[in-house]
């Protein structure tokens, strides 16, 4: 008589080395060993085909993805579709890159054990629903803001080296005034070939030129913006309406928060994980006999702390319940800075308790108290 043994699925692990044109996948199992690696291309049919491999391998526990918010980005939703359950990892293991080199393959093994080993635990951001439109739209905005800043500049400085009869009318207008006068200069004639023979009438006509034209780009990327903050005006605050209603907390600065924690704000685990996150968090920075110091964090989105700051700010200034913090802080000795950053704390705590969120934290009364 036979017995015959039972043969345990393998529980696989991978981890995904992302480039712009193709992605390298290693696969290991619960022990760490190594059970394949190969390269795909990144597109539907590549993502189709990673995980195809990925399951012929075992029992797919977790993949972990690089770079998922650039070149991995379309590989997180694809699997994330798919149920499989994704890890970011985008700090490589610089020691075993001193000892064994640098590959995709090398890349794409040491990225599934970081999952393995628990040192990648990072959920990354689902980006598929109203939180990347806006982050999209936001984008956009900021860079037509800079093309509109440069627009000017350049016309400013194009007027300010311009002939003075048309220097002198020009450089006494405000900026509006000034685009819209620019707008309806008119050049003698456009073929400046023409003017050759004549220097001053063709530095004119050239200055005009270049006026007219900036002064229409400017104008265009203005209603650009326009129309871009009516968009994003309107998903932040049928995205986010508590945010909104908070105190120092207008549509640009709710829209931040809201890219800071994206589609799937359940993966923050709490309100300290999103102070972290923010960069308002005191990191521990006790040693020896040195105990219970802390030291301030440069880690997290600069973005959404420089947002904080000015909510702190707004509030110092304009919310009666704040001021009267800052006034009995002040009394205990507290210097302003060190008052900011503890209302910088307080105010991300009530930003994650406003958050478009399934579950949400209580915070404790007192504090809430301190930082409305």
């Amino acid at each position: 008589m036979t017995t015959e043994l039972a043969i345990e699925p393998v529980t696989v692990i991978g981890g995904v080395d992302t480039h712009k044109h193709t992605h390298y996948a290693a696969a290991v199992d619960a022990h760490g060993r190594l059970l394949g690696h190969r390269e795909f291309t990144a597109n539907d049919s590549g993502y189709a085909a990673l995980l195809a491999w990925m399951r012929a391998q075992g029992q797919v526990q977790a993949i972990g993805v690089e770079s998922t918010g650039s070149y991995g980005a379309t590989l997180t939703r694809h699997l994330s579709a798919e149920g499989i359950a994704v890890v970011e990892v985008n700090r490589p293991n610089r020691l075993a890159r001193r000892m064994d080199g640098k590959s995709d393959r090398l890349d794409a093994e040491q990225i599934a054990r970081a999952v393995i080993a628990g040192t990648s635990t990072a959920v990354p951001k689902a980006k598929s629903g109203a939180v990347e439109v806006i982050r999209t739209l936001r984008v956009t905005r900021a860079s037509a803001v800079k093309a509109r800043t440069q627009a000017f500049n350049t016309l400013w400085g194009v007027m300010i080296g311009a002939p003075s009869p048309l220097r002198d009318e020009l450089v006494v207008l405000t900026k509006r005034t000034l685009v819209n006068r620019c707008m309806g200069l008119r050049p003698e004639t456009t073929d400046l070939h023409s003017l050759s023979h004549n220097p001053e009438r063709l530095l004119m006509a050239a200055v005009k030129t270049s006026l007219r034209d900036l002064a229409r780009r400017w104008k265009t990327l203005d209603a650009e913006i326009k129309a871009l903050n009516e968009q994003i005006a309107a998903l932040v605050t049928a995205t986010a309406p508590d945010l909104v209603e908070m105190h120092g907390v207008g549509v640009e600065i709710a829209g931040q928060f809201l890219v800071t924690a994206g589609d799937n704000a359940e993966r923050i685990r709490n309100e300290a994980a999103f102070a972290k996150l923010c960069g308002v968090a005191p990191q521990p920075a006790s040693s020896g006999r040195t105990t219970g110091r802390h030291r301030l964090s440069r880690g997290g989105d600069r973005a959404a702390n420089s947002a904080l700051y000015i909510v702190a700010i707004v509030r110092m200034r304009h919310h009666a319940p704040t001021r009267a913090y800052v006034d009995r802080r002040t009394a205990e000795g507290l210097s302003k800075r060190e008052i900011i950053r503890c209302l910088k704390r307080y105010i991300a705590r009530e930003v994650f308790n406003n958050l478009p969120r399934a579950m949400l934290t209580q915070p404790s009364d007192d504090i809430v108290d301190a930082a409305a």
